[in-house]
């Protein structure tokens, strides 16, 4: 089983509204995704808590995938394409690691 984990530092505001409600909208699609996208075998959407250090990352998705074939896919996946259209330009910087379990 592969793991990807991905972590969003998101901009103070961004398209007129301010970071949690930003963070807030993207959580609820993230969320989302694993009743569209049948790849995805567990999925984990984390926000930071609002006491933690700035300079930590705002958001943190945890999904399993079988293999990186099916990481491809999902990533390829419209509705996947689509949420990261939305992120593009809310977030300050992503950063990423996919490990095997």
């Amino acid at each position: 089983m592969l793991r990807h984990v991905v972590m969003f530092k998101f901009l103070p505001e961004a398209d007129g509204r301010g970071k949690a409600e930003n963070v807030a909208l993207t959580a609820e699609r993230l969320r989302a995704l694993p009743a569209l996208i049948p790849e995805i075998l567990h999925s984990e959407v984390h926000v930071g808590a609002p006491e933690a250090a700035e300079a930590n990352c705002d958001l943190l998705l945890i999904s399993d995938f079988e293999s990186f074939e099916t990481l491809s896919t999902y990533l390829r996946h419209p509705d996947h394409v689509a949420i990261g259209a939305f992120m593009r330009p809310l977030r300050e910087s992503r950063a990423a690691v996919d490990f095997y379990l």
